[in-house]
């Protein structure tokens, strides 16, 4: 099964990877997306990680023979560790355990040349497909 793209991450010009584990984000650093530094933005950091977490979340549902309906982010947690310069960034997540309705999950960002930029921990909750008319 495909899972299509967030809107805004389509906005952004990321690229997905589906991988049967998850999935593989990444982001051209463009000027806009940096902070007055010149380096990323922590939210742009933010977004890779919750994206790159969520579909490890999904693929975990799909794996283990489930309908993949999504997964909502309940909490997440991030830890920057140094600054993010380009020419690209790459979000990587993992799903390490899950319940019936909760997944829990790890990712990191690493730059272009592979140093780690940016680490999360997270919690999604698996939604249900919404009734017609909901």
């Amino acid at each position: 099964m495909k899972v299509p793209n967030p809107p805004f991450l389509d906005h952004l010009g990321a690229r997905i990877a589906q991988l049967d584990e998850g999935g593989e984000v990444v982001l051209d650093l463009r000027p806009e997306y940096c902070n007055t530094r010149g380096v990323a933005h922590g939210g742009v950091l933010m977004t890779l990680l919750d994206v790159c977490m969520a579909r490890a979340a999904r693929a975990r549902c799909r794996q283990d023979g489930q309908e993949d309906h999504g997964a909502a982010t309940i909490e997440m947690n991030t830890t920057f560790i140094r600054s993010g310069s380009g020419p690209s960034l790459t979000a990587r997540g993992t799903c390490f355990d899950r319940t019936a309705t909760l997944a829990f999950c790890e990712g990191e960002v690493r730059d272009h040349a592979g140093r780690l930029i940016a680490k999360g921990s997270a919690t999604f909750k698996f939604v249900r497909a919404r009734a017609s008319g909901a």
